[in-house]
């Protein structure tokens, strides 16, 4: 008979379908759990009252899983569903649901589904999205039973199934890369785990070479119950029954379990040496989580893929480790080849010790990797995976199992606290991925197409171009292209308005980036364009290098190599009244496009002047002293 598991919360896909028994009311399904292990998904009509409704849902859901084999359906997740529902029918209609059926308008089975929809999100967080996957799949299994005419459905019914779910889609929470503090944190923590569980593992295999075994020479020795282990002579259910009670036992034996923060309580002193002797000779699943982030932090891909690693996907190279990448989301396989740290042949290489300090070169992770469960893979050679993990069941059971990352106790929030991490945010694995994908937009430069290697770049987009780095980058982005504008928009000419004593000092002008003859050609004039004096004349911002500048004097109020002596005044105030003039003939947009930079720069200059100045330089205008040359195109403009 299929097992009876309740696994509520498998939403795997459909791996294989075993034919419905009807004679004991079971429908089956086999599928995969997370860590990929084919295991049966049973559901009985028989647990609730309403069995013949429900074993009209169970139909459909066998049914559909046999014919679609698609990887997107959901075994777990039907049988979720239809015991959610069946229990809401059994609770609402009592002993009447005993005659509840999709095809029978009494009991009223819409009114049931409708209730159902209308609590199902109370039984789970605000925003989550399984209280509309569950009403969904229900509905569509009804759904797909009115399409057949020899599986009736009231057509009441049948008219609230095609309508629209009762129940909000919810939404999901993208989380947030680890900060780079946080994930150093993680990775350290990783091979500090790593490196100790290694040092266990050598000292429990040490220590089972010297014993014997124990039903001759003792079953209070630690080294003989680790021998028995080791060479599967004994169970765990062995050393159990042949143990004597905790206050037989020895110091050495009772010193295995003991600790001063907690209390060792005889009922379940057997129980927790058993397990302490199968952890000095296999890892378990709470040690993996450090393998796990060691490799997604070295290769960068997803924690799916590297946990479904095998002996046949990896192949060491001279120059590094091939690996055969499976990623089930995607639907994708893809072959990596991850190199080693490469010198000059001439250079004499000392052997790398990879416990002294953090190292993330993926081949050397993957034979420490494989060095640890290499004695669960002998023991069960059919299962191929690298993650492989021992347990000691309820029952004394030694089981060596495909590495399960959610099991109780045995979590990813699990290992930081043993590790004693603290991480800011939620303790979710994705985020170090998250992380990893930051760091390549980084090195990339934002480039998405790069960075979004392994996935479509829509995926990047929803999923990782919102962490705070990449926001905090496009930040610094916009803010330097913004001081980059402004810096031009506010670069103007240099202003002298007392006196060219500056001008004197070869220090002084070298400071302000003149070098002793440009500050010579400035004082006496040389260098006069017709509104400013020009630093260099032959290297404008508005021209090719070497040739004279193509917009003076119209631009100079502009430019950085203008220079503005105090003698320039009238021809500063010939220029403001050529400008006033043009506001009169321009639309003010027009006039902002041409000549704003400008006229905003020359108030400013002017705004320096006192009132004596500016009369003084009008008396040099009215008495034919100072004159304006402006070209053609300062005359005559042309509106687009």
């Amino acid at each position: 008979m299929p097992r009876r598991g309740d696994h509520q919360h498998d939403f795997a896909p459909i791996y294989e379908l075993e034919a419905p028994v009807d004679r004991i009311g079971i429908r089956s399904v086999r599928a995969p759990d997370r860590t990929g292990i084919p295991r049966e998904v049973t559901f009985s009509p028989h647990e609730f009252r309403c069995a013949a409704l429900a074993g009209e849902l169970a139909d459909e859901w066998v049914d559909y899983a046999e014919i679609s084999r698609i990887s997107g359906a959901s075994a777990g997740a039907c049988r979720q569903a239809i015991r959610n529902f069946c229990k809401k029918v059994d609770f609402l209609l009592a002993e009447d649901a005993r005659e509840a059926s999709l095809a029978k308008q009494h009991p009223d089975i819409a009114a049931v589904l409708a209730e159902w929809e209308r609590a199902l999100p109370a039984d789970y967080r605000a925003g989550s999205t399984t209280p509309s996957t569950l009403a969904a799949m229900v509905r569509a299994l009804i759904a797909r039973r009115a399409q057949h005419d020899q599986r009736p459905v009231a057509p009441h019914l049948r008219r609230l199934v095609d309508g629209e779910v009762g129940v909000a889609a919810g939404s999901t929470q993208e989380v947030d890369e680890f900060s780079r503090k946080d994930k150093r944190a993680v990775v350290r923590a990783a091979w500090a785990w790593a490196n100790q569980l290694d040092s266990r593992l050598s000292d429990g295999w040490v220590s089972a070479a010297q014993g014997r075994h124990p039903a001759e020479h003792g079953w209070t020795d630690v080294a003989n119950l680790l021998w028995g282990l080791a060479h599967r002579q004994v169970s765990p259910l062995d050393i159990r029954d042949n143990l004597p009670v905790i206050h037989r036992w020895p110091p050495e034996l009772r010193a295995c379990i003991e600790r001063p923060d907690r209390p060792v309580f005889p009922a379940r002193a057997k129980g927790m040496l058993v397990r302490w002797l199968v952890r000095r000779l296999y890892p378990g699943h709470l040690d993996l989580h450090a393998y796990r982030v060691l490799l997604v932090a070295a290769t960068g891909h997803a924690p799916e893929e590297v946990t479904a690693l095998t002996g046949e996907d990896v192949e060491f190279l001279p120059s590094g480790v091939r690996l055969t990448l499976t990623k089930q989301r995607a639907q994708k396989v893809r072959h990596r080849t991850f190199g080693t740290e490469t010198v000059p042949e001439t250079t004499v290489r000392e052997p790398v010790d990879f416990t002294d300090r953090p190292h993330r070169e993926v081949g050397a992770i993957i034979r420490r990797l494989m060095h640890v469960t290499e004695q669960l893979r002998l023991r069960a050679p059919d299962e191929g995976r690298l993650f492989l993990a021992a347990s000691v069941t309820a029952g004394y059971e030694l089981r060596i199992a495909r590495w399960d990352y959610n099991l109780p106790r045995s979590r990813f929030v699990n290992w930081l606290a043993a590790a004693d991490v603290t991480v800011d945010g939620a303790p979710d694995i994705r985020r170090l991925r998250k992380s990893t994908k930051v760091e390549k937009a980084i090195a990339f430069g934002g480039r998405i197409a790069d960075t979004a290697n392994d996935h479509h770049e829509e995926v990047f987009r929803g999923h990782y171009a919102q962490g705070t780095t990449l926001r905090v980058m496009s930040g610094q982005v916009i803010a330097t292209a913004q001081d980059h504008w402004f810096a031009k928009a506010l670069e103007g000419p240099t202003v002298l308005t007392t006196s060219t004593d500056v001008l004197d000092a070869p220090d002084q002008a070298q400071t302000l980036g003149l070098s002793p003859r440009q500050a010579e050609d400035i004082r006496r004039g040389a260098l006069d364009m017709g509104l400013t004096q020009c630093a260099d004349p032959h290297n404008s911002p508005y021209g090719r290098s070497g040739e004279l500048c193509p917009v003076a004097p119209l631009r100079c109020l502009e430019c950085r190599n203008a220079w503005v002596l105090p003698s320039d005044l009238p021809q500063l105030l010939l220029f403001a009244d050529h400008l006033d003039r043009l506001r009169l003939r321009l639309s003010p947009q027009h006039f902002g496009e041409l000549w704003g930079q400008s006229h905003t720069n020359l108030n400013a200059v002017l705004s320096e002047r006192t009132d004596e100045e500016k009369a003084l330089a009008r008396m040099h205008i009215d008495a034919g002293q100072a004159t304006l040359h402006l070209p053609l195109a300062a005359n005559v403009e042309f509106d687009s």
